[in-house]
């Protein structure tokens, strides 16, 4: 699908593909969608410790400014979206200032501090680039939040289908917008007094760790997906107790505390056949010497070029913390290799359960180092921080692509409105970290070693906790983090090598299309007996609800998508006047509760953050 240059709907906006079309474009999203979802990522991270992406509020917003352009309108949407959020996903990593000063550093001048983080986020663009082919156009995956950007977009952009699906879409967001303020008006009505009902139901309504976008993730996945996260959860919750007895974890520790290393080593392992495979395909291609299958003009991009990107970038992510900060090569070096695989693993986290556990990935990285003869926690905190940027940019890439993919958007034109993104993420990033440290010096303390400070609680910066948390930790045996890494590398080595065995089986391929019995059989074997790594994993980055909450979603939709086939008699495609394939009523309804939930981080953070200025 190629963009029409000369396309215009409304006599006031430039030609698509005209200099002004792209530098309004960049207007909206540089000075004021970018800004926006950097100040709520940056608070919502020193607030609470996590922010909600800002893929699709960003693609709303921007939608409205593409209006008028009709349904090519959607092409340019995404580039805003794609370019705010990545002003929004590097503004958060803020933190990394805020832990430096926690273990007690000098802080590196500005401008270092911007050019360190602009390095890295260059060069995950490019890497994220680089995995694109693998885990957008070869495995497919869902990557939810994209998912729901590219339906709100082309609902929101092209009158037909906004006609079809703006009750279901709205109705949607607007459950999402309740879900993800209801607790804040819950603590409200609390505070004032208004009842002691009040405290208690919002206390309830905490302990079910409830979210819409949660909801949300898992009606866009379905079942197949959502319940191997939730059976993760349940096991990992029954040997809870065994794992603190035996010192797995602390006495008032959570499954997740060793989970999340146990749920890497799956992706890793369950990687390690499906690149295997792909990588076997290539050869007997070259060896056959098929020719390759020509690709869409919107998908080219130049692989040399972007390679040469990748290796230009990775100097200078290497060569920056090494000259400018006095870093060891070996560990920097050490960094730069991690991100390559866990840009991959992340990848795929994100693109079947919409989670990217960024700071997993920083505290397995801490780990590993430490066991390199890693010491000193400064050290460890810069080498170690070029994974989480690296995994937040470049995994946002692949979730941009896979909206793009869906949309038919110019894959390089995307790539270019990324980069422009990363250099005012860059700024913003240390700016807000300068404004925030200087406006509130409670958030200087390390909570860490001080949790009973004064002000502390308003900040619980749970990010930079875990960061901080482990090198402090430096000096604690690593036996059980190891032995946990080693036994989940195993576990999806073999789960992913016994699907892919079975489903090759033609027996059972025949068997599984022979009725409602095959199809049952499939469904326990996929969800339950071996379920595929990359679902099942996210049930240990999280404590047990939210993969209640995950399940949720997808069994309502396994559910309505049975019935209607029941009720249609088998597969059928859209009918006349009905919504594409891909935009379901289930895929606009998890879409809007994503969305809702993002609005509504949006208004909490910049709430809070006037609250506190005020």
């Amino acid at each position: 699908m190629k963009e029409d240059s000369g396309t215009r709907a409304k006599s006031f906006l430039p030609k698509i593909g005209s200099p002004g079309y792209h530098i309004l474009l960049c207007c909206v999203s540089v000075l004021i969608l970018g800004p926006l979802g950097a100040v709520s990522a940056a608070y919502m991270n020193f607030s609470i410790g996590f922010f909600v992406g800002g893929q699709v509020l960003a693609g709303i917003l921007g939608s409205v400014v593409t209006y008028g352009y009709g349904a090519e309108g959607k092409h340019g949407a995404n580039y805003i979206q794609t370019m705010s959020a990545s002003v929004a996903n590097l503004s958060g990593m803020a933190v990394l200032v805020q832990a430096m000063i926690w273990l007690g550093l000098k802080e590196p001048p500005i401008w270092v501090l911007i050019l360190f983080f602009t390095c890295i986020g260059m060069f995950g663009a490019g890497v994220g680039m680089l995995y694109t082919p693998i885990l957008v156009d070869r495995m497919q995956l869902t990557f939810p939040s994209g998912f729901a950007v590219a339906n709100i977009l082309r609902a929101l952009t092209d009158k037909t289908l906004l006609k079809r699906s703006i009750a279901k879409l709205a109705g949607g967001t607007l459950a999402g917008g309740i879900g993800g303020l209801m607790p804040s008006i819950l603590a409200g009505a609390g505070r004032v007094g208004a009842s002691a009902f009040f405290q208690k139901l919002g206390s309830g309504f905490d302990a079910t760790q409830f979210s819409a976008s949660t909801v949300g993730a898992g009606m866009v996945v379905g079942a197949r997906v959502g319940v191997p996260a939730f059976v993760v959860g349940v096991v990992g919750w029954l040997l809870t107790p065994w794992l603190r007895s035996n010192g797995w974890i602390g006495p008032h520790d959570a499954f997740k505390k060793i989970g999340f290393i146990v749920a890497l080593g799956t992706i890793l392992g369950a990687a390690a056949i499906d690149m295997s495979v792909i990588a076997y395909q290539a050869i007997q291609r070259l060896r056959e010497k098929l020719p390759a299958q020509p690709q869409e003009d919107w998908k080219r991009t130049n692989t040399n070029l972007l390679i040469l990107w990748v290796i230009f970038w990775t100097i200078a992510v290497i060569m920056v913390p090494v000259k400018l900060m006095g870093q060891p090569a070996g560990l920097v070096i050490l960094a730069v290799v991690l991100s390559f695989i866990f840009l991959l693993v992340n990848g795929i986290s994100d693109g079947i359960s919409d989670w990217n556990p960024i700071s997993s990935a920083f505290v397995l990285t801490v780990f590993i180092m430490s066991a390199a003869g890693l010491k000193d926690a400064g050290v460890g905190l810069i080498c170690a921080a070029i994974v989480p940027v690296a995994c937040s940019v470049g995994v946002d890439m692949q979730q941009d692509r896979s909206t793009g993919w869906r949309l038919g958007t110019n894959r390089v034109n995307q790539f270019r409105y990324q980069v422009a993104g990363i250099l005012m993420g860059a700024v913003l990033s240390v700016v807000l970290a300068e404004v925030f440290l200087r406006a509130y010096p409670v958030l200087k303390i390390n909570a860490f070693l001080h949790p009973d400070a004064a002000g502390i609680g308003k900040w619980q910066s749970a990010m930079t906790y875990k960061f901080v948390g482990a090198l402090e930790g430096l000096t604690h045996p690593q036996g059980p983090v190891i032995r946990a890494l080693e036994l989940g590398i195993a576990g999806g080595f073999v789960t992913e090598l016994i699907r892919k065995s079975v489903k090759k089986n033609a027996r059972y391929r025949s068997f599984i299309k022979s009725g409602r019995t095959g199809g049952t059989v499939d469904f326990v074997f996929d969800a339950i007996i071996f379920p595929s790594p990359y679902a099942s994993s996210f049930g240990g980055f999280v404590t047990l609800p939210p993969t209640i909450w995950f399940a949720a979603g997808g069994v309502i939709t396994s559910i309505l998508q049975t019935r209607k086939k029941l009720r249609i008699g088998g597969e059928a495609g859209p009918a006349e006047g009905e919504l594409p394939a891909d935009m379901s009523a289930t895929s606009l309804v998890g879409g809007g509760l994503i969305a809702g939930d993002s609005l509504a981080a949006l208004v909490i953070g910049l709430w809070g953050l006037l609250g506190q200025l005020l």
